[in-house]
């Protein structure tokens, strides 16, 4: 497999020298703040030669001829940049573009380079999220948060306000691989589920990849959020310090060398959150609280803190920690604790006089949570993860080649009690290595993007071989066919249950080393978590204002581990397997220009299980789900805005009742009293159709008003009123059979908060 591997990278280094001749890249920068500024147009004057930044404001062109070159970044919002380059044959040049903010409205400019980029990658069921829209979306708690958006996305399925977890198209929590700065986060998000652990302010961008993502992407069978924080101000200290009835936060950033013309800099940034919903739920929102006096069971307080190294040759250090906890007490009943650490340091290096980028990162991240409950029942999982990869990118003017190597060294340590009483307790070390390689072609109106990744497990001592093929094909300026397909693969279970209503505990733990049932009740050969994706769609740009995206997919899902939760004796398995499939069609429209930002989207989808005796739907299988967002500025400044959001979802599948029992755990086996003991707990007696009745229509809307008053150019105090679940829906969480009691979503919440920025 290895030689197998090297011999594709080979062919492919082949293919991206043959034919260079020069090439020019850079960075481009905003001169003000020394920002990248991303995915803005850099081309040659009178060609149609060009590229486009990515994240970094990082742009390379390739197979350039020797002379001087006439290049222009321009971008919405900033002049245009213009810059001579004297270029040698066959040398690389490195040429920053440096940008200023414009003095033309912005609603004058009609330059897309979001529309130029489509055009030149495939990017299928890939969704990049911008600090900017996530500041659109209405604000629970006056506080603009990423878990928030992510429910707008199309096939992003989300359970209730409590817990946050999300599933998209199809795949639970732990099929979604979560990353920050390039680390895995096994649980980003709070009990409270308006928020998660990232700033708003630090997102640089945000990658959601729902399906059909390539090589360069593993460990995960479902999806992938890519999440990368911004660097500190370059120019100037600053920040910014917040309150509301939810939380309160800070930021401090700047300077520390001071950005020049050549790019060098030095610069840190550190943000701070601490919820205050605890104490404020006891006055402001004592009607959510069983007990005024208690308030709500939440709290959190979030820390990241980050030094950025640019240097004059292009190449970037970036230095980060975090601390990330959570609690959920329930006095007398539950008490939940988690707590996410870590670390580490990422870069990019660029050499002189090649064309390529070297990216790495090295890191270490550790998750523990604790559960204690009434019953003395006691759950616990720690995960440590250490790792390393390396990359090396090479741009042509029409290919691009993307290869490296993921090394991981996962430590579990897990215990778990059952309802039954049940013990399982399991410890392990594992290491993953990962080598893939991508190359994207443009041919004509075709581009393609095949990609191989070789994953080895070591719990499993198998390699799993997975190639994977996306395309998009440009029918003409503004309609463009896509398509993908690929295997997946993992090896990380979670403790999580789809039959769970509400579940605030997610341990983890690696393939079980000993024997695993499969539906045909002999031992899997193959423990990994495995999974295919097919995927196609078709954009089209319906004006240069307004973008339509249509795609369909399908997902299956063999041999899925989950840990046996009804196990109630130490012969039976402790864990259970089950098969799955997903499928569907996600739409949306897009609308940006001048003062209004419209998105609609729907997603109508099914996700089944089958479990060895019958096929059911999952909790979280919502067959139709709607989402329209709609912001408005007041005045031409942007200083005074409106938005609000409406979503609609149908109702979560559930088991009907068909009885109740005096219910006897017979823990004692053929010892228990069973004629004379008098049990104290009540059992159902469920419907043999699994998940077969359906709860009712979900449907809300949260509005919000944002004033924000300018004091000097960097000084001012943003003041946001908002209003969550407006007209009071009363939408079901879950439903307690045996005391019949029904048990709502959140009521209508209005809150009132202030920014003040320097």
């Amino acid at each position: 497999m290895l030689r197998f591997f090297i011999v594709f990278l080979s062919l492919m280094i082949a293919f991206s020298v043959f034919g260079q001749t020069g090439t020019i890249r850079g960075y481009v920068y905003e001169k003000n703040t020394g920002n990248p500024v991303m995915f803005c147009n850099v081309f040659v004057d009178n060609t149609d030669i060009g590229a486009s930044t990515d994240i970094n404001g990082f742009y390379s062109i390739s197979n350039l001829p020797e002379g001087s070159h006439d290049l222009s970044a321009t971008y919405i919002g900033f002049d245009t940049a213009k810059v001579t380059v004297l270029l040698k044959k066959g040398a690389t040049v490195l040429q920053n573009l440096y940008m200023n903010e414009s003095s033309i409205t912005l609603g004058e400019v009609k330059i897309s380079a979001a529309r130029e980029q489509a055009k030149r990658t495939v990017n299928i069921s890939q969704i990049t999220v911008t600090q900017k829209q996530i500041k659109v979306l209405p604000s629970a708690g006056g506080e603009a948060d990423i878990a928030q958006y992510l429910q707008v996305l199309p096939g992003v399925v989300t359970t209730g306000d409590q817990g946050g977890q999300i599933f998209i198209r199809g795949g639970s929590p732990v099929q979604n691989k979560i990353m920050l700065d390039g680390l895995n986060i096994y649980n980003p998000f709070h009990s409270i589920g308006f928020f998660s652990i990232f700033e708003t302010e630090l997102i640089r961008s945000a990658d959601v990849l729902t399906g059909g993502f390539s090589a360069e992407h593993g460990g995960r069978v479902s999806a992938i959020v890519d999440i990368k924080t911004r660097e500190g101000n370059k120019q100037k200290f600053g920040g910014f310090v917040s309150a509301g009835p939810f939380m309160a936060k800070a930021m401090l950033e700047g300077p520390i060398l001071k950005f020049n013309e050549k790019g060098s800099s030095l610069s840190y940034v550190f943000t701070g959150k601490k919820s205050l919903i605890e104490n404020t739920s006891k006055n402001l929102y004592s009607f959510l609280a069983d007990d005024p006096n208690k308030g709500l069971p939440f709290a959190f307080q979030d820390y990241y803190g980050k030094i950025s190294l640019n240097t004059a040759s292009g190449t970037k250090f970036n230095f980060f920690g975090f601390n990330f906890q959570d609690n959920y007490v329930d006095e007398g009943v539950t008490e939940i604790g988690w707590d996410n650490t870590g670390g580490g340091v990422n870069f990019s290096l660029v050499p002189q006089g090649t064309n390529v980028i070297v990216s790495g990162l090295l890191g270490i991240s550790n998750y523990a949570i604790k559960i204690d409950e009434a019953s003395d029942a006691q759950r616990t999982s720690d995960i440590d993860e250490l790792t390393g990869n390396l990359d090396f990118t090479f741009f042509g003017n029409k290919n691009e080649i993307k290869y490296g190597m993921e090394l991981k060294s996962v430590r579990t340590d897990f215990e778990f009690l059952n309802p039954f009483d049940v013990r399982l307790v399991e410890e392990q070390n594992t290491t993953e290595v990962g080598f893939y390689g991508k190359y994207k072609q443009i041919l004509g109106k075709f581009i393609i993007e095949p990609s191989l990744r070789l994953q080895y497990y070591s719990s499993t001592g198998s390699v799993s071989v997975e190639p994977r093929f996306g395309f998009k094909y440009n029918v003409a300026d503004n309609v463009r066919l896509k398509g993908a397909a690929g295997k997946y693969s993992q090896n990380i279970l979670s403790t999580s249950n789809d039959k769970d209503v509400v579940n605030l505990f997610s341990g983890f733990l690696t393939t079980p080393e000993g024997p695993v049932l499969g539906l045909d009740k002999q031992i899997l050969d193959n423990k990994l978590q495995i999974s295919y994706h097919g995927v196609f769609g078709v954009e089209y740009d319906l004006s240069d204002d307004i973008q339509i995206n249509l795609e369909g997919y399908y997902k299956s899902f063999p041999g899925i581990i989950v840990v046996n939760r009804n196990k109630t004796s130490g012969d039976q398995p402790d864990y259970a397997v089950e098969d799955g499939k997903a499928y569907g069609i996600d739409f949306s429209v897009k609308y940006d220009l001048r003062k209004w930002y419209i998105w609609a989207t729907y997603s109508h989808g099914y996700v089944n299980r089958w479990d060895g005796e019958q096929e059911y739907p999952t909790n979280f299988d919502r067959r139709h789900n709607a989402n329209l967002l709609a912001s408005y500025d007041i005045d031409k400044k942007g200083t005074f805005k409106v938005s609000a959001r409406w979503n609609l979802g149908s109702g979560f599948p559930f088991t009907q009742t068909r009885g109740f029992h005096n219910y006897l755990n017979f823990l004692d086996g053929v010892s228990t009293q069973y004629t004379t003991e008098n049990p104290d707990d009540v059992g159902v007696l469920y419907s043999e159709d699994r998940n077969g009745g359906r709860l009712p229509f979900y449907h809300r809307m949260d509005i919000s008003v944002q004033k924000n008053f300018i004091f000097t150019k960097y000084m001012g105090l943003e003041v946001t009123a908002s209003v969550t679940n407006a007209y009071n829906r009363p939408n079901i969480f879950y439903f307690d059979r045996v005391s019949y009691r029904r048990v709502n979503q959140l009521p209508m919440i209005p809150s009132l908060s202030a920014k003040f920025y320097f």
